[in-house]
């Protein structure tokens, strides 16, 4: 059959979620030069005509050597144009099953401990405020992730959106308000999910015909925690039902909590009615961690897991892992799965076995050269300035600024950073490192500065 064929190279072209989501469950009638495809409904049929219609035309077409011109996607409700219930994808992921409506009946009590217990399993029982290691980039943000807890649904951090890079921290501090609330109030309505889920169980809802009980489960909860918003671009439909969940929460002042790798106003992708909701409340950043931070996190998750840390391998762990903290996590269990190896206590030079890659990559990517080439491209000054020896504030500095990066994401020492800007004594790189530190703290756009080439250098 033409279709069957279809679909066996439409298997191969799309990637798996798509093909089992979006088209698998059509259905398929050939009459005369057209092949028909019934979809269930509007919402389907808008997806298919603009994402996949071209190239299943083009299939089409090959596949039966021309015979077929023309494909048309249609809405068919019958119970003949859908698959049945045993053939449809699982739903993948939890969010359905956190709420009494798909729970059987069988008694009262039975049902709201499942309910409970559910609920609880969405969020992470690690991701607490205990366990958030606190620092000057993300101490605003646990600040007011803490005092959402006290003002649920209050209007001036409702939504509270938090931004910033990958592996920040950002699903930790929503997930802690998450289970800060069921701690206090254990019947309280909760759910955590990514963006992708919120796609992935509503297309589940069309497939089954359960959206009414998708939009129930969605729209009566206390707290409303959706990680990766930005993923939510070219979902067509489920943006307009997380429009209508997002409003029926927001008028019933349940409280939303939202991430993102950006800040609202840059997700240009997204409608904009809906970015200019997420600005209704709090948008909050999240900067990668100082390395003072870096340290605390090292030292914190070594003694959660009963390992013993010295703090100066945890030093050398965080000058050589600046990115984020997934990758400080990662390379702590490293460290510690060679030291379990080799049988023997964590040092420097079990670090430095451990990080071996690491540190031959950060050789060729972050260097004291790489760091000045880079401000003086940011600055728009000549590279033989920043090593030059004119104190002008106009080089005096950048110069001080990329000391205190070369400092920071080096780990070189203040003669190596002073040799390598024109032989300047050590004394010089420590007045410029604590010169760089109290300008951050002071001056506002010199502190952007220095985080917009922290990125930079890292990225």
């Amino acid at each position: 059959m033409l279709w069957t064929d279809c679909l066996t190279r439409l298997r191969q072209e799309l990637s798996g979620n798509v093909f089992t989501m979006w088209i698998r469950p059509l259905v398929a009638e050939e009459l005369n030069d057209t092949l028909r495809l019934y979809a269930p409904n509007p919402y389907w049929t808008r997806y298919i005509q603009e994402h996949h219609l071209e190239l299943i035309t083009i299939l089409a077409e090959q596949m039966s050597e021309g015979r077929v011109r023309k494909v048309e996607i249609l809405v068919d409700s019958r119970p003949g144009a859908i698959l049945s219930a045993n053939e449809q994808p699982a739903t993948t992921t939890a969010a359905l099953q956190s709420t009494p409506a798909v729970v059987s009946k069988p008694k009262k009590e039975k049902e709201e401990t499942t309910t409970k217990n559910s609920r609880k399993r969405l969020l992470n029982p690690l991701f607490t405020f205990s366990l958030f290691v606190e620092g000057r980039s993300n101490q605003m943000a646990a600040e007011t992730c803490r005092k959402v807890l006290t003002q649920l649904g209050a209007s001036q951090h409702n939504p509270l959106f938090l931004y910033g890079p990958t592996g920040l921290g950002k699903t930790h501090l929503m997930q802690a308000v998450g289970n800060a609330l069921l701690q206090a109030k254990p019947n309280a309505r909760v759910m955590y999910m990514t963006a992708e889920s919120f796609v992935q169980d509503f297309v589940s809802s069309l497939q089954q015909g359960k959206v009414e009980e998708f939009k129930k489960n969605c729209r009566s909860l206390d707290l409303l925690l959706v990680d990766d918003i930005h993923l939510l671009a070219g979902k067509e439909a489920s943006l307009v039902e997380f429009f209508y969940t997002f409003n029926a929460l927001l008028d019933e002042s349940k409280q939303i909590i939202l991430t993102s790798d950006r800040y609202p106003k840059e997700l240009t992708e997204l409608d904009a009615r809906l970015v200019s909701r997420f600005s209704w409340g709090l948008s909050v950043g999240v900067e990668p961690p100082d390395i003072e931070t870096r340290i605390e996190i090292l030292l914190k998750k070594a003694e959660s897991s009963g390992v013993d840390l010295p703090r100066n391998c945890a030093l050398f762990i965080a000058q050589q892992v600046v990115a984020n903290v997934r990758e400080l996590e990662g390379a702590l269990n490293k460290v510690v799965a060679i030291s379990r190896f080799k049988g023997s206590p964590i040092d420097l030079d079990v670090v430095r076995e451990s990080l071996k890659d690491v540190l031959a990559i950060r050789a060729r990517t972050i260097s004291t050269e790489n760091i000045q080439r880079v401000v003086s491209e940011y600055f728009r000054i000549p590279l033989k300035e920043i090593v030059g020896p004119k104190r002008t504030r106009i080089y005096a500095r950048p110069r001080q600024l990329a000391m205190g990066l070369a400092r920071e994401l080096t780990g070189d020492s203040f003669p190596e950073i002073g040799m390598a800007f024109g032989g300047r004594d050590h004394s010089t790189v420590m007045h410029a490192c604590e010169k760089v530190i109290s300008l951050r703290e002071e001056d506002p756009i010199f502190n952007e500065d220095y985080k917009n080439l922290q990125r930079l250098l890292q990225s």
